[in-house]
């Protein structure tokens, strides 16, 4: 009776014994080195690409910022000059403002055709607009004096105010160089993202590396339970990588992804 038991014990361990015997296990080992391998190529490929798109976006982000300081200087300039001007059509709408108030008939005309041909050359459409000043009407010939004067004598005040007391049309004058530096600060974001997805899949390259070393020592063992627990501990590191690695964001560009 004990010896029928015992066949029966023994029948059962072989029984679960049997699905992962010598042959299964190897099987096992090559498909998963198979499926390692494929997966670290993968993460090694789309962590170059992320190295590269890194380098292209700090190069780009550089020249943008280049480009964006000298739309700042050429802006500052332009400003500089700007001011200049308003501040010779001021001494020229008190002069005017003077002649007139005394009746000197011809100091007005005098100093209304200076304005006018100073700011034909000279004054821009967008401080043009922020002044008043109406370059049609005011150098079309017709009664060119009296709009003038008028103009200069409106409540509005926009004639003596000061274009550059309004902060909204100062910043107008940085817009396009803002704008080129917001773009370089983009750029220079995505390429520090690039950098910082490129190491985790460097991370997880290394991931799949030990899992690699391990399903490589498995054949080493001669015993089946240490052969299990290496396979075991290699299968847990595939799957973490995996898990890791879907977690990443692909590159933008490069390679496959256009």
């Amino acid at each position: 009776m004990a010896e029928e038991n015992k066949t029966n014990d023994e029948k059962k361990t072989e029984g679960k014994e049997s699905f992962l015997n010598e042959n299964t296990l190897e099987i096992i080992t090559v498909v998963l080195l198979g499926i390692t391998a494929l997966l670290t190529a993968w993460a090694s490929y789309v962590g170059s690409i992320h190295g590269g798109n890194q380098a292209t976006n700090y190069a780009t982000s550089n020249n943008l910022s280049s480009d964006g300081n000298a739309l700042y200087n050429s802006a500052v300039q332009t400003l500089t000059q700007d001011m200049s001007v308003w501040n010779t059509i001021l001494d020229y709408d008190i002069e005017i403002l003077y002649a007139d108030s005394v009746n000197d008939t011809e100091a007005v005309e005098a100093y209304v055709w200076k304005l006018q041909w100073f700011c034909m050359d000279n004054l821009t459409d967008d401080m043009a607009e922020m002044i008043g000043y109406d370059q049609t009407a005011f150098n079309d010939g017709v009664n060119d004096t009296a709009e003038i004067l008028d103009w200069l004598n409106d409540e509005s005040g926009n004639a003596l105010e000061s274009p550059f007391t309004d902060d909204a049309f100062v910043q107008s004058y940085f817009d396009e160089s803002n704008a080129k530096l917001d773009e370089a600060q983009a750029v220079l974001e995505q390429g520090q993202q690039d950098n910082a997805n490129g190491d985790k899949f460097s991370l997880v390259t290394v991931i799949y590396s030990v899992a690699l070393f391990l399903l490589g020592i498995v054949g080493v063992f001669k015993n089946q339970t240490n052969k299990k627990i290496v396979l075991a501990i290699s299968l847990v590191c595939l799957v973490i990588a995996v898990i890791f690695m879907v977690t990443i964001p692909l590159p933008a560009s490069g390679g496959i992804f256009g």
